[in-house]
């Protein structure tokens, strides 16, 4: 049929073709991220061409084309282990072996003096955005979270993470492993997920969401499903996380070999629990009877001899509160060297699993061209077994320290499931050989100095080589930035960027001799201060790692300490008195530093701190005093259900069973602390695990029969105003009751970690080992409702 040629056609017409042309904009080629493009996403792409009334007489289509990184972009892989001592791993001079991160150093670069935050979360949110940890929202972890911008657990839109600039300029971006980064009130099923990894800038997420979790028994999530907990009996998570990154890797090559990509490996180790293979705990048997004060010498030595430390350099000594290893009875040394031997096989564990990783990523075509950062720890070894270790991390921070007496009875289930077990302060104190303190410390470098391995053949090819300047973990994401040619942004996702406050220390891979990069840094963590600045460390210890109880302080009046690390590698020689101007001026920049940074306020609170209702941290709970489930849900985490701690409270639940009824009613926490009520060959049962030194546990005088039945446990608390005080549990069925019995004493601040609550089925471990999860319910849960009195 012939074209209307109307006289309005005729007039319209140009407009159409030509008008619409002026309006577009387009590319004739993918965009490139090294055109320096700093507000980020990229413009919307429109077709330029001429558009007619039909594709017949329209200019040849074209599809919006995909950004493309620069040219030579190489791939990433980031590596970061947790709460790893500088002196562990004999990599740096340690007695835990690490072949594969051996193998790495004499094919790549080891830095020596690599700093982190001294604590996990505020580490990992200083790597991802390159701002400093307050900057970032992530004071602490976000557990201890308060409401001050410094101290969120947020990380803020204004601090874009690495993985978001990346994927947004090309790149497609993973992280397995441990998410520490999300408030804890914002990782239930119902998100919000714009603090998760996917709202992070990660394509795609598989491993925990919590600081923490059991090695053989995580609670697993993919994107934002909950994949929940692995039932093979064989079941290690370093293993899990390093299958899925290399079938990640994989998949990568298979489908879209071209697009560079960023992998994120965070495994759980060696973050308490310590568990792993008895074969591999086998294998250090008697290996470290010599002691931690042996072991830190030992240790100095092999570091001076491999050029680890300067020769020069001295021994620190140790901490009075520390115990001799000599002065310990026979019963100690067996149970802290069963305990280190444990903590030396779950070393090994990982080293070999992240080695697969590595090992898989030297096979792909590109392997020349992929950049290996490996950072051994997220913060010093972790002091948080106190004193004599502990079979529970959690007991530590509900303010309790087990003994000797409350361990030794259970020393062969050390490094199995059964316990989340922590070794004694002094083998931390050991692993940080040959620096001061431990974890959480950051006015010292026992909490702040970690190792640190770097490869990237394709540009540079400086095997076997040590680095020594000094660094921080925020010069990590410049660096990358640098390395993939790719602009940082102003602006994110309409939001304009706190700039990057860290430095790229790329030419240091080339160059021994490179200039300093980073001349000044300020330290905060639990009020644990220190400023660098020029060679001077200046630092103010606040409270001893072990020690949960935390009582009054002043910061204005503490004491701080002067070194000069140009001639003091170990911060041995205390210098203070000799230089008190120097120490003036690094006292008062510190708080000037801490202002700028969002430092402050200062909060030295301690366990009480993990408690949303004396600290006024969001819950989903809310205030609410009744909660009703409509059947089983699996998942809950403890920081999103019902406060159960210090306070009377019900769970009654409607049911239909059969005779002999068995599963799980209600639970709350798991083997570390928490509640289980459930149904256990017919009888009706409630247990309270407190913290893993004792099972409280309460049974009905008979079976339940068959039919419909209103099941209730009441616990009326009895300790007043008091934390963790005791009080009696009444069952009963259908208004009757059926038992009662006492419970001596309770779990005051946190469950858990990373346990959840549960109806119908225990998907972590189990509040007693009086009945085997997952103990599914064996009938019909019609309401489950948790009533709290207060």
């Amino acid at each position: 049929m012939p074209i209307c040629k109307s006289p309005i056609f005729l007039t319209i017409l140009p407009l159409l073709t030509t008008g619409l042309s002026a309006l577009a904009q387009t590319s004739d080629s993918p965009l490139a991220a090294s055109d320096g493009q700093t507000v980020l996403p990229y413009a919307e792409q429109k077709y330029r061409g001429n558009v007619g009334t039909t594709y017949l007489n329209s200019d040849p289509p074209e599809f919006p084309a995909p950004v493309t990184a620069p040219e030579g972009a190489p791939n990433v892989l980031l590596i970061l282990l947790d709460d790893v001592g500088f002196g562990q791993f004999s990599v740096s001079g340690g007695g835990v072996p690490s072949p594969a991160m051996d193998a790495l150093a004499e094919e790549g670069l080891l830095y020596t003096r690599f700093h982190t935050t001294a604590l996990c979360s505020p580490t990992r949110a200083a790597l991802l955005t390159g701002r400093n940890h307050n900057v970032s929202g992530t004071g602490v972890i976000t557990e201890l979270a308060t409401g001050y911008d410094g101290y969120t657990g947020i990380i803020p839109k204004d601090t874009a993470t690495v993985a978001e600039i990346l994927r947004q300029n090309g790149y497609i971006t993973a992280w397995f492993g441990k998410n520490h980064n999300t408030p804890v009130y914002e990782t239930s099923a119902m998100g919000p997920y714009d603090h998760w990894p996917n709202g992070l800038g990660f394509d795609h997420f598989y491993g925990f969401m919590a600081g923490d979790t059991n090695q053989l028994r995580p609670y697993l999530f993919e994107n934002q499903t909950a994949l929940g907990t692995p039932e093979e009996d064989d079941y290690y998570v370093s293993v899990d996380l390093a299958d899925r990154t290399i079938e990640w890797l994989r998949n990568i090559e298979a489908i879209q070999p071209e697009k560079p990509w960023l992998a994120y490996l965070a495994p759980a180790a060696t973050h308490a629990p310590h568990q792993a293979p008895q074969e591999l705990i086998d294998q250090f048997a008697g290996q470290f009877d010599m002691g931690w004060d042996a072991y830190r010498e030992q240790t100095y030595e092999r570091q001076k001899e491999l050029g680890i430390i300067p020769a020069e350099s001295v021994l620190t000594g140790r901490p009075e509160s520390l115990p001799a290893w000599d002065s310990l009875n026979d019963d100690q040394k067996r149970l802290y060297t069963r305990m280190m031997e444990v903590f030396a096989a779950y070393g090994l564990h990982v080293d070999q699993e992240v080695g697969r990783v590595l090992d898989y990523v030297a096979t792909l075509p590109d392997a020349d061209n992929t950049m290996t950062i490996y950072i051994i720890g997220d913060n010093g070894a972790s002091a948080e077994g106190g004193f004599d270790g502990t079979l529970n991390e959690n007991a530590f921070f509900n303010a309790y320290l087990m003994t000797t007496e409350d361990m030794l009875d259970r020393i062969d289930e050390i490094g199995t499931e059964m316990h989340f077990n922590h070794f004694p302060a002094g083998w931390a104190w050991a692993m940080d050989s040959p620096f001061q303190w431990t974890k959480q410390v950051a006015s010292h470098l026992g909490g702040t100095r970690n190792a640190m391995l770097v490869k990237w053949p394709a540009r540079y090819a400086s095997d076997g080589e040590t680095r020594t300047q000094f660094l921080h973990v925020i010069d990590i994401a410049p660096t990358i930035l640098e390395a993939a040619g790719i602009a940082e942004p102003r602006s994110v996702n309409g939001t304009t960027q706190t700039p990057i406050q860290g430095k790229s220390f790329l030419d240091t891979l080339a160059d021994p001799d490179a200039e300093e990069v980073r001349t000044s840094q300020y330290f905060e963590m639990v009020v644990n201060r220190a400023m660098y600045k020029d060679g001077w460390w200046a630092a103010s210890l606040a409270f001893e790692p072990w020690d949960p109880v935390r009582g009054e302080f002043d910061p204005l009046t503490a004491e701080w300490e002067l070194y000069n690390l140009d001639e003091d590698f170990t911060q041995a020689s205390n210098l203070a008195d000799e230089n008190p101007e120097i120490l003036a001026e690094m006292e008062a920049l510190w708080w000037a530093e801490a202002s700028k940074n969002k430092a402050l306020p200062l909060d030295w609170r301690g366990a009480e701190r993990f408690s949303a209702e004396l600290t006024g941290k969001p819950n989903l709970a809310g205030d609410r005093t009744s909660f009703t489930y409509f059947g089983p849900l699996a998942g809950l985490p403890e920081s999103s259900a019902p406060d159960l701690k210090n306070k009377s409270f019900s769970v009654t639940a409607n049911v239909e069973i059969g005779d002999g009824a068995n599963g799980m009613i209600f639970t709350q926490g798991g083997n570390t602390g928490g509640w289980a009520f459930y149904l256990q060959d017919g009888t009706l049962k409630t247990a309270h695990n407190y913290i893993d030194v004792e099972v409280f546990l309460v049974e009905s005088d008979s079976s339940v029969a068959a039919g419909e039945h209103e099941l209730k446990m009441d616990f009326a608390y009895d300790g007043g105003d008091e934390t963790g005080g005791g009080g009696t549990v009444t069952l009963s069925v259908n208004g009757e009751t059926v038992g009662t019995g006492t419970v001596e004493r309770t779990t005051p601040f946190k469950y858990s970690l990373s346990e959840n609550q549960d109806i119908g089925s225990d998907t972590g471990t189990p509040v007693t080992y009086d009945y085997t999860a997952p103990f599914v319910f064996e009938g019909t849960l019609e309401t489950v409702v948790v009533d709290l009195q207060g």
